[in-house]
């Protein structure tokens, strides 16, 4: 997680939500990293989780994440989630729930859906209290509130 947090940090940089994420393999090596990147980019899909998910398929060079697991600051959205789903991953670990859009088990649950053809393993709450201070300033700063809300993060 504290991997997933250096680039969750990098991202105010560009005006984007302090969210980060890296894709590591069975052996604990990071074979891909992002961090939200929409407003960088110009890209609705931008996400952190979707930029680390790329990576780590260019690194095997193959889109099947099969042995990796994904670490994201933030729980994914519907999109993210999805596409988790998708590259096979075993295991989502993420630190802060999103209740108002998280699709890892807050208000949908995507990722452990018994009707989809591949389930992913949740590992939630890893040092979700620093991510959601980084995300608590990030939008008192850019609200001008205080930091008591993270509101929509996405």
């Amino acid at each position: 997680m504290g991997w997933a947090l250096e680039e969750a940090v990098a991202a105010p940089l560009t005006g984007d939500v302090p969210v980060g994420a890296v894709v590591v393999d069975s052996s604990g090596q990071v074979i891909g990293r992002g961090h939200n990147a929409r407003e960088a980019l110009q890209d609705p899909t931008a996400h952190a989780e979707m930029l680390a998910l790329r990576s780590a398929a260019g690194s095997l060079g193959s889109w099947r994440l099969t042995g990796c697991t994904l670490v994201v600051t933030l729980e994914p959205c519907a999109m993210c989630a999805g596409a988790a789903v998708l590259s096979r991953l075993p295991r989502l670990v993420l630190g802060a729930w999103d209740p108002k859009a998280g699709a890892a088990g807050s208000m949908r649950d995507i990722v452990r859906d018994a009707r989809l053809n591949h389930r992913v393993e949740v590992v939630g709450g890893v040092r979700a209290d620093e991510s959601a201070d980084l995300l608590r300033a990030f939008f008192a700063e850019h609200r001008g509130t205080d930091s008591a809300s993270t509101g929509n993060v996405r």
